[in-house]
């Protein structure tokens, strides 16, 4: 049964015929639909994980503005135990995220070289809730009143940065590699309708999954800052610390039900003697192969293949795609500080002004089934246009454009706005009584725009740039090629450090143009460098079935068997 019409017909949703199909041929490829392959049930507990261990990070992280910025019974209403203000907020938000993107090297080189992903996850999770459990302890009244706060926050986020960073580079390989179907092959299903089952929409699919549970777990924000407004920040980190058990639970339990491989040590290493080669020879990667080493170009000491400087060349390609990206998370940054902020400045009706920023994962937990479903496989079976992965993240940047161009025009109207125009909450005429001052008169809701702006640029860029990050790694690589990816967000968070200061009135709009201009231009020149990646990938026929549906079922008995100790 056709969804809407549209012909996107996961394989989990149709009862299909037992036979397993042929390999697909040219004119195959080239008109049947392509589907999803059924999704394992390993795939839906590892997204459960990041769905708890997400709950744990954006509930914790949702008020660290407040927390950092505002001071202890803050006379303007607004929660607050620090009182660094905006700009010093700012700086440390940023150099938390920063942390957070660093740390996933040091999760896929144990996990790549010793652990292997699931190890990795399970002891660093264990670090992690150490950190939010000291988070916790440091935001009591007690302790806010002794000042343990800010020595505790600090504490806090480097632990809780080191445990995430184990956890983020090996969470998203590890619910790809439940996808056991390596090649394409066509299915006859049930209602007679021939389809290509393609591994790379299995993929896409699983990542669209993976990112809505990301999204389903962050909207606990929504929970954690109406807590730090109404009993306290202390109740607001308790919340997270309580859900990241339940993931660590269904970790531990689920484990049987898990694809795991085992790690391959010196891997990582023999990638860096191999670039080392090919730099000594004019940057010439094909130097670094054990059959030119015989030739005797070089030494003959290698403990690789040519197969692996061949996957090393396409890992290449996809850093050379993530050099854009921490122009978008500097962009994407904005909603988790300057939008917090700038929340602040307006009318709240009652609304913690750190809760806007859930609009933007309830946006994409709405948007995901529909470009899913919908939107995706009319632009493949009806328009005949493959949406590639260069076209995506184009599209992502030149969104995530128009969300700065909309903060500019906000901020200009909230400097517009009376009773304080460019000075919000600093102007005599907007004092009320001794220390409490009146916001802009214009209403918070008209942030909402912005953060849906983010919300689809996000779902164009981001899940993008995973399914990137996973297609280009070699096998035994997908954790540090991955941490590769999340490290660009910890460049964005660099930039964002070094624009912090400003991240002040009567400046934001400025900065908020300045960051538009940025995007758009990256954005253009991502599609120049990049518009022949994507016909470098399209799809060929397989050789045979041995090297499609057969290879498929070797290598899931193959993973089975090579399942970790732990």
């Amino acid at each position: 049964m056709e969804n809407g019409g549209i012909g996107d017909e996961s394989l989990q949703d149709t009862d299909e015929l037992p036979e397993r199909g042929d390999v697909p041929t040219a004119d195959d490829l080239a008109s049947l639909p392509r589907v999803a392959d059924k999704l394992p049930w390993g795939a839906f507990l590892v997204a459960i994980v990041e769905l708890c261990e997400r709950f744990a990070y954006y509930g914790l992280s949702g008020p660290f503005q407040n927390y950092m910025a505002n001071k202890y019974n803050d006379p303007n209403g607004l929660p607050g135990a620090i009182g660094l203000k905006q700009t010093g907020a700012t700086a440390l938000s940023n150099f938390f995220q920063f942390w957070c993107y660093v740390t996933p090297i040091i999760g896929a080189i144990v996990a790549d070289q010793y652990l292997g992903k699931y190890s990795t996850i399970r002891y660093f999770s264990m670090i992690y809730m150490v950190g939010i459990f000291v988070l916790f302890v440091t935001s009591l009244p007690f302790s806010i009143k002794h000042g343990g706060a800010f020595p505790g926050l600090v504490a806090a986020m480097f632990i809780i940065g080191l445990g995430t960073g184990g956890i983020k580079s090996n969470v998203s390989p590890l619910i790809a590699e439940q996808v056991r179907t390596t090649k394409p092959f066509v299915k006859v299903l049930s209602n007679g309708k021939r389809v290509i089952v393609d591994p790379e929409v299995t993929v896409q699919r699983v990542y669209m999954i993976f990112y809505m549970c990301i999204n389903l777990g962050s909207i606990s924000a929504i929970a954690t800052t109406i807590l730090e407004l109404h009993v306290g920040f202390w109740s607001a980190y308790l919340l997270p610390l309580l859900m990241f058990g339940v993931g660590y639970f269904v970790l531990v339990s689920g484990k049987k039900k898990y694809v795991i491989r085992p790690p391959q040590g010196g891997v990582i290493g023999n990638c860096f003697k191999a670039l080392w080669i090919a730099m000594r020879n004019r940057f010439d990667l094909e130097k670094a192969k054990p059959s030119q080493q015989g030739l005797g170009t070089g030494r003959n000491n290698t403990s690789w293949d040519d197969k692996f400087v061949d996957e090393l060349r396409t890992a290449l390609v996809a850093c050379k795609v993530f050099l854009f990206f921490p122009i978008y998370w500097l962009t994407y940054s904005q909603m988790m500080n300057n939008f917090i902020s700038q929340a602040g400045q307006m009318e709240l009706h009652g609304l913690p002004n750190d809760i806007l920023p859930n609009i933007d994962p309830i946006t994409i937990i709405l948007l995901i089934p529909l470009l899913d479903r919908l939107i995706y496989p009319f632009i493949r079976t009806k328009l005949h246009m493959p949406f590639t992965p260069v076209t995506r993240i184009t599209w992502g940047f030149i969104i995530a454009s128009l969300s700065m161009v909309y903060a500019a025009v906000l901020q200009s109207q909230i400097y517009s706005a009376p009773p304080c125009y460019t000075s919000p909450s600093k102007c005599d005429t907007g004092k009320i009584g001794q220390d409490k001052y009146k916001p802009n008169e214009i209403h918070v809701a008209w942030q909402s725009p912005a953060y849906i702006l983010v919300a689809l640029s996000e779902i164009l860029a981001s899940i993008t740039g995973l399914e990137v990050a996973y297609a280009k790694a070699p096998e035994n690589m997908k954790s540090f090629i991955m941490s590769l990816f999340l490290l660009t967000s910890a460049f964005g968070s660099a930039l964002g450090m070094l624009l912090a200061p400003s991240a002040k009135d009567p400046y934001l709009v400025w900065l908020y143009t300045g960051l538009a201009a940025t995007a758009a231009v990256a954005g253009v020149g991502f599609h120049y460098t990049f518009r022949g990646l994507d016909q470098k990938d399209a799809p060929r026929p397989v050789e045979s079935a041995e090297d499609g549906i057969e290879l498929a079922e070797r290598k899931s008995d193959e993973e089975v068997d090579g399942r970790e100790d732990v």
